[in-house]
């Protein structure tokens, strides 16, 4: 896991690398490396954060052997062992990383070989005969690239904006992207960032540059992969063959040179994340399991861990955030996160990563993605009884506020335009949640508050081959009875017995709407002042904002997300914050 940044023809490139890599030090504290090419129109840079081949055999940028290709690379490639002994007749493997394997599979296949690798990752090799660059990144956008092509052709690309803005690059708001996300409530829904000039490259997308040139396509296809057709196939031979598969995932995930532990919550997620570990360690004492906490008994799974964890030796690390931290913890996610992020949630989250790497357990493995495959949300159910699900968080309870916003602006926005590649309705909203709305947001978040302590995340239920084969199941082994997740409570009996797979699902929450209205609810007020400083009257309709505000802090409705959009218009989100309307 790492951090890596590029500039493709410009020829003041020193001083811009050298800027571009010290924004990312988090992202790879262990090492750091720069390649200026003879001709000064080139230069790769890299922040290590050693997780395989310790070595610095595992230095990057990594040259090949014939000093043709260079690679920079962010992620893991998890079957590399089994790439390796593929590629071994034909290459003399110098290191024990995934990185070089990487880099042959790419000289032996080309761009097919993107189909052969289970992992997460976002690299850029960089074509010294034919002077070009070649960028990739993983089917589910797990691992994030950013870039920017310059009116002169020259591009930059980077693991996180801010490296961007390092380099140079105005830090200009996208008053469209602002809007959108005011009067919508959608962001991470296309490849437009909340910053002008600046683009993130897809999931499941490649990214071709040459003299000044740039084209980008498509190597990965969910819809495509999955098909029309559903899996008619004997429940039990389903069952069989995703258990396999969610064992395979998890133990080439446990491949690390450094510690790995888990982030635990409450639910048949989590627990069966549980179950496949300790199926799948000798020693299980040594895997640590972290989970964060807020002190409030309505919100808090710690009971529901800790009962998972009762008759095992996992060590339990409870993580707690406080109100009081709230202010000085949001402003450090926000300058990490360069955009908006969901809430406090995340900052509850950024705590376990904060805990996890001082206890030294770099690599932490949660359970993302189960909602989304197996349809867990209750707004699945309510969307196939002909009730609308929303677009946001499943909600239809007004939680934005366009009102408050002033037409002009209101009038940039633009609303979600989901494909409907399937069918039928339930794996297209599937097929929205997990290409559009729901996981982009939270992989976003989660890479960024986890490299802001140096960490890396793994995401083992994100599988490619366990989120195909749970697309093409038919509704009734997701949706059955009124049950929720139906083909995945049953395979979880087999792990983990009947108790905690029966229970309803619980979102994962912190008690923000009441914190708003109660010890945070004099620093909101300053920070909704603030934004209204600096919005209102372009942005944002003060009196109304106010209203609604008032309203709120009078008990009114149940959905606190419109508030925290407005604690967000006043971040740290650059060295040069600067509204457009």
């Amino acid at each position: 896991m790492c951090g890596i940044t590029g500039i493709f023809g410009n020829r003041s490139l020193a001083p811009q690398i050298e800027a571009m890599v010290r924004s990312l030090h988090h992202r790879g504290p262990d090492d750091q490396g720069i390649q200026i090419d003879a001709d000064s129109t080139v230069a790769l840079g890299h922040n290590r954060l050693s997780i395989i081949d310790l070595s610095d055999a595992g230095r990057q940028p990594m040259i090949d052997c014939t000093g043709r290709y260079s690679i920079i690379f962010n992620g893991e490639i998890f079957n590399y062992l089994e790439l390796r002994e593929q590629l071994r007749t034909a290459h003399e493997f110098r290191t024990q990383t995934d990185t070089e394997v990487l880099l042959e599979a790419y000289k032996k296949w080309g761009v097919q070989c993107l189909d052969r690798f289970v992992g997460m990752f976002a690299f850029v090799i960089w074509d010294q005969e034919e002077r070009s660059a070649f960028v990739a990144r993983d089917r589910f956008g797990v691992k994030p690239l950013y870039y920017s092509l310059l009116t002169d052709g020259t591009l930059l690309v980077a693991s996180e904006i801010k490296a961007l803005h390092a380099a140079g690059l105005p830090a200009i708001t996208d008053a469209t992207a602002w809007a959108t996300y005011l009067a919508h409530g959608v962001y991470d829904h296309t490849e437009r960032t909340f910053w002008k000039g600046v683009r993130s490259l897809g999931a499941g997308s490649w990214l071709r540059w040459r003299d000044g040139s740039l084209s980008t396509g498509r190597w990965y296809d969910l819809a495509e992969r999955v098909g029309e057709s559903f899996d008619d196939r004997p429940v039990s031979e389903v069952e069989e063959e995703y258990l396999a598969l969610l064992f395979d995932s998890i133990r080439l995930r446990f491949r690390s040179d450094v510690p790995v532990g888990i982030s635990l919550s409450g639910g048949l997620d989590s627990s069966i994340l549980l179950a496949l570990v300790r199926l799948a360690r000798p020693s299980k004492n040594e895997v640590k399991a972290f989970t964060f906490v807020t002190g409030d008994s309505n919100y808090d799974e710690l009971p529901w861990v800790n009962q998972m964890l009762a008759k095992t030796e996992h060590e339990s690390v409870c993580c707690r955030l406080d109100p009081e931290e709230v202010p000085t913890l949001m402003e450090s996610v926000l300058d990490h996160e360069d955009e908006p992020f969901g809430g406090l949630p995340t900052l509850a989250y950024a705590k376990l990563f904060e805990q996890a790497r001082a206890q030294g357990v770099i690599v932490l493995l949660d359970g993302q993605g189960m909602d989304e495959q197996w349809a867990g949300y209750d707004y699945y159910q309510a969307a196939l009884s002909g009730r609308d699900a929303g677009t946001l968080q499943g909600t239809v309870n007004k939680p934005v506020r366009p009102q408050c916003l002033t037409p002009e602006f209101r009038s940039l926005a633009r609303g979600l335009e989901a494909e409907r590649p399937f069918p039928d309705l339930l794996r297209n909203l599937q097929y929205r949640d997990i290409t559009r709305t729901k996981l982009p947001r939270s992989l976003r978040f989660n890479d960024r508050i986890s490299m802001r302590s140096s960490t890396e995340l793994r995401e083992p239920f994100l599988d490619h081959r366990l989120v195909e084969l749970a697309l093409r199941q038919p509704i009734d082994n997701k949706l059955r009875g009124g049950t929720s997740k139906w083909l995945l409570r049953r395979i979880g009996r087999g792990l983990v017995g009947g108790k905690i797979t029966e229970a309803p699902k619980r979102p994962v929450q912190t008690p923000q709407r009441e914190w708003l209205r109660g010890p945070l609810r004099d620093w909101a007020d300053a920070r909704i002042e603030q934004a209204l400083s600096a919005h209102g009257g372009s942005w944002l309709e003060p009196k109304r904002v106010r209203e609604c505000w008032n309203q709120y802090q009078a008990g009114h409705g149940d959905n606190s997300f419109y508030v925290w959009q407005w604690l967000s218009l006043v971040p740290k989100l650059g060295p040069q914050f600067q509204a457009t309307g």
